[in-house]
Protein backbone atom coordinates (compact mmCIF):
# COMPACT_ATOMS: atom_id res chain seq x y z
CA UNK A 1 0.00 0.00 0.00
CA UNK A 2 1.43 3.66 -1.03
CA UNK A 3 -1.78 5.61 0.31
CA UNK A 4 -4.21 6.06 3.38
CA UNK A 5 -7.80 7.20 2.89
CA UNK A 6 -9.23 8.16 6.39
CA UNK A 7 -12.61 8.83 7.01
CA UNK A 8 -12.95 11.51 9.50
CA UNK A 9 -15.92 11.63 12.03
CA UNK A 10 -15.49 8.09 14.45
CA UNK A 11 -12.72 7.56 12.63
CA UNK A 12 -9.71 10.33 13.11
CA UNK A 13 -12.34 12.65 15.54
CA UNK A 14 -14.23 11.91 17.90
CA UNK A 15 -17.25 13.84 15.96
CA UNK A 16 -20.29 11.02 15.99
CA UNK A 17 -21.62 11.99 19.45
CA UNK A 18 -21.52 15.76 18.26
CA UNK A 19 -23.53 14.96 15.22
CA UNK A 20 -25.89 12.28 16.60
CA UNK A 21 -26.79 15.32 18.76
CA UNK A 22 -27.14 17.61 16.04
CA UNK A 23 -29.10 15.25 14.25
CA UNK A 24 -31.52 14.24 17.14
CA UNK A 25 -31.94 18.48 18.14
CA UNK A 26 -32.79 19.03 14.14
CA UNK A 27 -35.32 15.79 13.46
CA UNK A 28 -37.01 16.33 16.78
CA UNK A 29 -37.91 19.82 16.53
CA UNK A 30 -38.71 19.47 12.84
CA UNK A 31 -41.11 16.22 13.93
CA UNK A 32 -42.66 18.06 16.22
CA UNK A 33 -43.49 20.77 14.20
CA UNK A 34 -44.19 19.28 11.36
CA UNK A 35 -46.61 16.64 13.65
CA UNK A 36 -48.55 19.64 14.60
CA UNK A 37 -49.21 20.21 11.41
CA UNK A 38 -50.35 16.76 10.05
CA UNK A 39 -52.08 16.18 12.85
CA UNK A 40 -49.72 13.20 13.98
CA UNK A 41 -47.23 12.12 16.71
CA UNK A 42 -43.94 10.82 15.01
CA UNK A 43 -41.11 8.02 16.75
CA UNK A 44 -38.22 10.57 17.96
CA UNK A 45 -34.62 10.17 16.22
CA UNK A 46 -32.71 7.58 18.17
CA UNK A 47 -29.07 8.78 18.67
CA UNK A 48 -27.83 5.36 18.27
CA UNK A 49 -30.31 3.26 16.16
CA UNK A 50 -31.40 6.00 13.72
CA UNK A 51 -27.97 7.49 13.58
CA UNK A 52 -26.46 4.44 12.71
CA UNK A 53 -28.94 2.95 10.01
CA UNK A 54 -29.72 6.03 8.50
CA UNK A 55 -27.22 9.05 8.26
CA UNK A 56 -23.87 7.80 9.39
CA UNK A 57 -21.52 8.45 7.05
CA UNK A 58 -24.20 9.74 4.10
CA UNK A 59 -24.24 13.58 2.74
CA UNK A 60 -26.08 15.50 4.79
CA UNK A 61 -28.92 15.54 2.49
CA UNK A 62 -29.18 12.19 2.19
CA UNK A 63 -29.17 11.63 5.32
CA UNK A 64 -32.32 13.77 6.04
CA UNK A 65 -34.05 12.05 3.03
CA UNK A 66 -33.31 8.38 4.42
CA UNK A 67 -34.40 9.39 7.87
CA UNK A 68 -37.63 11.04 7.15
CA UNK A 69 -38.73 8.74 4.45
CA UNK A 70 -38.49 5.56 7.31
CA UNK A 71 -40.82 7.92 9.58
CA UNK A 72 -43.38 8.51 6.18
CA UNK A 73 -42.23 12.26 5.54
CA UNK A 74 -41.38 13.68 2.50
CA UNK A 75 -40.45 16.89 1.76
CA UNK A 76 -39.67 19.21 -1.29
CA UNK A 77 -36.08 19.33 -2.21
CA UNK A 78 -35.84 23.16 -1.97
CA UNK A 79 -32.66 24.67 -2.44
CA UNK A 80 -29.09 25.10 -1.08
CA UNK A 81 -29.66 28.39 0.25
CA UNK A 82 -33.09 27.38 2.15
CA UNK A 83 -33.23 29.23 5.94
CA UNK A 84 -33.13 26.97 8.59
CA UNK A 85 -37.14 26.94 9.19
CA UNK A 86 -37.82 25.67 5.78
CA UNK A 87 -39.24 22.81 5.55
CA UNK A 88 -37.64 21.61 2.80
CA UNK A 89 -34.54 18.73 2.19
CA UNK A 90 -32.36 21.19 2.12
CA UNK A 91 -33.74 23.15 5.32
CA UNK A 92 -33.65 20.73 7.55
CA UNK A 93 -29.85 20.13 5.84
CA UNK A 94 -29.26 23.56 6.65
CA UNK A 95 -30.55 23.41 10.09
CA UNK A 96 -28.51 20.79 11.31
CA UNK A 97 -25.63 21.84 10.14
CA UNK A 98 -25.96 25.07 12.09
CA UNK A 99 -27.12 22.96 15.11
CA UNK A 100 -23.28 20.77 14.56
CA UNK A 101 -21.66 24.21 14.58
CA UNK A 102 -23.57 25.09 17.48
CA UNK A 103 -22.43 21.89 19.25
CA UNK A 104 -18.97 21.88 17.91
CA UNK A 105 -18.58 25.79 19.16
CA UNK A 106 -19.90 24.90 23.27
CA UNK A 107 -18.22 21.68 23.94
CA UNK A 108 -15.20 21.34 21.45
CA UNK A 109 -13.96 18.22 20.31
CA UNK A 110 -11.04 15.60 20.60
CA UNK A 111 -9.39 13.39 18.30
CA UNK A 112 -8.47 9.64 18.95
CA UNK A 113 -5.06 9.05 20.40
CA UNK A 114 -4.62 5.78 18.87
CA UNK A 115 -5.52 7.67 15.54
CA UNK A 116 -3.33 10.31 16.01
CA UNK A 117 -0.09 7.55 16.87
CA UNK A 118 -1.57 5.76 13.83
CA UNK A 119 -1.23 9.37 11.10
CA UNK A 120 2.06 9.83 12.38
CA UNK A 121 3.13 6.71 11.91
CA UNK A 122 1.95 6.44 8.42
CA UNK A 123 3.44 9.90 7.74
CA UNK A 124 7.13 8.75 9.06
CA UNK A 125 6.82 5.88 7.05
CA UNK A 126 6.13 7.75 3.35
CA UNK A 127 2.55 6.79 2.42
CA UNK A 128 0.66 9.10 0.87
CA UNK A 129 -2.93 10.41 3.44
CA UNK A 130 -6.24 11.75 2.57
CA UNK A 131 -9.07 12.82 4.68
CA UNK A 132 -12.64 11.62 2.76
CA UNK A 133 -15.72 12.62 4.76
CA UNK A 134 -18.97 13.69 3.68
CA UNK A 135 -18.93 16.62 5.98
CA UNK A 136 -18.93 19.64 4.68
CA UNK A 137 -17.07 21.11 8.25
CA UNK A 138 -14.03 18.93 7.57
CA UNK A 139 -11.05 22.28 7.85
CA UNK A 140 -13.09 23.14 10.86
CA UNK A 141 -12.96 19.92 12.22
CA UNK A 142 -9.65 19.14 11.57
CA UNK A 143 -8.13 22.54 13.29
CA UNK A 144 -10.34 22.02 15.98
CA UNK A 145 -8.56 18.56 16.47
CA UNK A 146 -4.96 19.43 15.91
CA UNK A 147 -4.83 17.34 12.79
CA UNK A 148 -4.82 19.73 10.27
CA UNK A 149 -1.40 19.81 7.98
CA UNK A 150 -1.07 15.82 8.49
CA UNK A 151 -2.71 15.15 5.02
CA UNK A 152 -2.16 15.98 1.55
CA UNK A 153 -5.58 16.42 0.68
CA UNK A 154 -9.02 16.24 1.56
CA UNK A 155 -12.24 15.28 -0.24
CA UNK A 156 -15.16 16.95 1.38
CA UNK A 157 -18.90 17.98 1.49
CA UNK A 158 -18.45 20.98 -1.04
CA UNK A 159 -16.63 18.60 -2.95
CA UNK A 160 -19.44 16.36 -3.39
CA UNK A 161 -20.93 19.24 -4.68
CA UNK A 162 -18.36 20.74 -6.76
CA UNK A 163 -17.17 17.78 -8.48
CA UNK A 164 -20.97 15.80 -8.87
CA UNK A 165 -19.25 13.16 -6.31
CA UNK A 166 -22.07 10.63 -5.31
CA UNK A 167 -21.60 10.22 -1.46
CA UNK A 168 -20.87 6.74 0.68
CA UNK A 169 -21.87 3.90 -0.16
CA UNK A 170 -20.81 4.91 -3.51
CA UNK A 171 -17.07 4.89 -3.78
CA UNK A 172 -16.65 8.18 -5.61
CA UNK A 173 -15.50 10.64 -2.38
CA UNK A 174 -12.87 7.80 -2.14
CA UNK A 175 -11.88 7.64 -5.99
CA UNK A 176 -11.55 11.34 -6.34
CA UNK A 177 -8.78 11.22 -3.21
CA UNK A 178 -6.74 8.37 -4.79
CA UNK A 179 -6.86 10.49 -8.26
CA UNK A 180 -6.01 13.24 -5.77
CA UNK A 181 -2.60 11.70 -4.46
CA UNK A 182 -2.26 10.10 -8.16
CA UNK A 183 -2.28 6.22 -6.57
CA UNK A 184 -4.67 3.45 -8.08
CA UNK A 185 -7.62 2.24 -6.13
CA UNK A 186 -5.18 -1.28 -5.56
CA UNK A 187 -2.67 0.67 -3.62
CA UNK A 188 -4.48 2.62 -0.91
CA UNK A 189 -6.49 1.58 1.77
CA UNK A 190 -9.86 3.06 3.29
CA UNK A 191 -10.31 3.39 7.03
CA UNK A 192 -14.24 3.68 7.99
CA UNK A 193 -16.53 3.65 11.08
CA UNK A 194 -19.53 3.67 9.48
CA UNK A 195 -21.39 0.93 6.97
CA UNK A 196 -22.22 2.72 3.95
CA UNK A 197 -18.49 3.76 3.97
CA UNK A 198 -16.92 -0.04 4.27
CA UNK A 199 -19.32 -0.58 1.24
CA UNK A 200 -18.10 2.86 -0.74
CA UNK A 201 -14.62 1.33 0.00
CA UNK A 202 -15.54 -2.04 -1.35
CA UNK A 203 -17.33 -1.14 -4.05
CA UNK A 204 -14.03 0.70 -5.08
CA UNK A 205 -12.14 -1.95 -5.36
CA UNK A 206 -9.56 -0.58 -2.76
CA UNK A 207 -6.27 -2.65 -1.99
CA UNK A 208 -7.55 -3.01 1.73
CA UNK A 209 -10.69 -2.18 3.75
CA UNK A 210 -10.30 -1.53 7.30
CA UNK A 211 -13.71 -1.14 9.82
CA UNK A 212 -13.36 0.53 12.75
CA UNK A 213 -15.54 -0.22 15.21
CA UNK A 214 -17.02 2.39 17.69
CA UNK A 215 -20.57 1.16 17.82
CA UNK A 216 -19.74 -2.34 18.73
CA UNK A 217 -20.71 -3.46 15.20
CA UNK A 218 -17.95 -5.76 14.13
CA UNK A 219 -20.17 -8.03 12.64
CA UNK A 220 -21.85 -6.00 10.17
CA UNK A 221 -18.97 -4.05 8.88
CA UNK A 222 -17.07 -7.11 7.79
CA UNK A 223 -20.07 -8.01 6.45
CA UNK A 224 -20.66 -4.25 4.13
CA UNK A 225 -16.77 -4.99 2.89
CA UNK A 226 -14.50 -4.44 5.72
CA UNK A 227 -11.20 -7.06 5.67
CA UNK A 228 -10.38 -6.81 8.83
CA UNK A 229 -11.56 -5.09 11.69
CA UNK A 230 -10.24 -3.21 14.86
CA UNK A 231 -11.13 -1.36 18.30
CA UNK A 232 -8.85 1.34 17.15
CA UNK A 233 -6.42 2.56 14.68
CA UNK A 234 -3.76 1.85 17.37
CA UNK A 235 -4.22 -2.21 16.93
CA UNK A 236 -2.82 -1.97 13.84
CA UNK A 237 0.64 -0.74 14.93
CA UNK A 238 3.43 -2.47 16.61
CA UNK A 239 2.93 -2.86 20.56
CA UNK A 240 5.82 -0.06 21.34
CA UNK A 241 3.78 2.75 19.29
CA UNK A 242 0.27 2.01 20.73
CA UNK A 243 -0.70 4.12 23.40
CA UNK A 244 -2.49 1.63 24.23
CA UNK A 245 -3.42 -1.54 23.63
CA UNK A 246 -6.53 -3.48 21.80
CA UNK A 247 -6.81 -5.99 19.71
CA UNK A 248 -8.27 -6.78 15.78
CA UNK A 249 -10.56 -8.97 15.14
Amino acid sequence: MTACLFDLDGVLTQTAKIHAAAWKQTFDAFLAAYGKQVGKTFEPFDEVHDYELYVDGKPRTDGVRSFLTARGVELPEGTPDDPTTAQTVQGVGNAKNKAFNEVLAKQGLEPFEGSVSYVHAVQAAGLRRAVVTSSANCAAVLRAAGMDGLFDTTIDGNDLTRLHLLGKPAPDTYLAAARALEVGPGEAAVFEDALAGVEAGRAGKFGWVVGVDRLGQAAALRANGADIVVDDLADLLPEGQRPESGSAR
